[in-house]
């Protein structure tokens, strides 16, 4: 007499990956580097073409030189050519010397656009806003007063963000929870909330990782650029 059959459990088969998932998966898929980590490999260097010294790349700006000679912004050095380096610095980018120091780098004449310090701002601050767009649909940001101090106190945020229009008080009420972290002040707060989807936000903070480190260095070199327009 043989006992009843016995059915045979399989597992559900895991969901496909959606285009936003995957997108997220992407930026994270080389490692969760973090803000500051001793075990990260060497920086890059690049020498500065307008004084000669070297340094750290993720502190400059990657620049190519087209087929029709016009000088183009490479953010995510990708593009073909030899890459001729800058630091964010507007009075450089906006110098009568610019074209000069161009042409002298790439060993050809070349055309220098005249808002070419404009379309490197606009670049660096779009940069920003998607890499915190992915940190938000990954987990890895929060927005919010509340949501802030509460990831403060439990020791998840590594990088605070605070809008550059945003009262002094309201962001020293942030800053005096944890003086020591890293923070980005040169986005607006209508900035930060088209990237997170909402209306205008003050305050957010970024929980540790590679992400993490790629908007803070994004958003150091925009900093540079608008305070040196302020200045101006």
């Amino acid at each position: 007499m043989t006992g009843p059959a016995i059915k045979r459990h399989r597992p559900a088969k895991s969901p496909a990956p959606t285009a936003a998932s995957a997108g997220v998966n992407e930026e994270l898929r080389a490692g969760d580097m973090r803000v500051s980590d001793p075990a990260a490999p060497p920086k890059k260097q690049r020498r500065n073409i307008a004084d000669g010294e070297t340094g750290d790349r993720e502190t400059m700006v990657r620049f190519v030189i087209a087929p029709d000679g016009v000088v183009v912004v490479d953010l995510e050095g990708k593009l073909p050519g030899r890459g001729l380096w800058l630091a964010a610095n507007r009075d450089v980018l906006q110098g009568a010397r610019l074209t000069a120091l161009f042409s002298r780098a790439a060993r050809e004449k070349v055309i220098v656009p005249a808002d070419l310090a404009d379309r490197l701002e606009a670049l660096l601050a779009s940069r920003c806003q998607n890499l915190m767009g992915l940190a938000r649909r990954a987990g890895l940001m929060v927005a919010g007063y509340e949501q802030v101090r509460g990831a403060l106190r439990a020791g998840k945020a590594a990088v605070l963000i605070a809008a550059s229009d945003g009262a002094d008080d309201g962001r020293n009420k942030v800053r005096h929870l944890a003086p020591d972290l890293p923070l980005i002040d040169s986005l607006t707060s209508a900035e930060i909330g088209a990237a997170l989807g909402a209306g205008a936000m003050v305050h957010a903070a970024l929980t540790d990782g590679r992400l993490a480190r790629e908007i803070l260095t994004t958003a150091d070199k925009l900093g540079a650029l608008r305070r040196g327009s302020q200045a101006a």
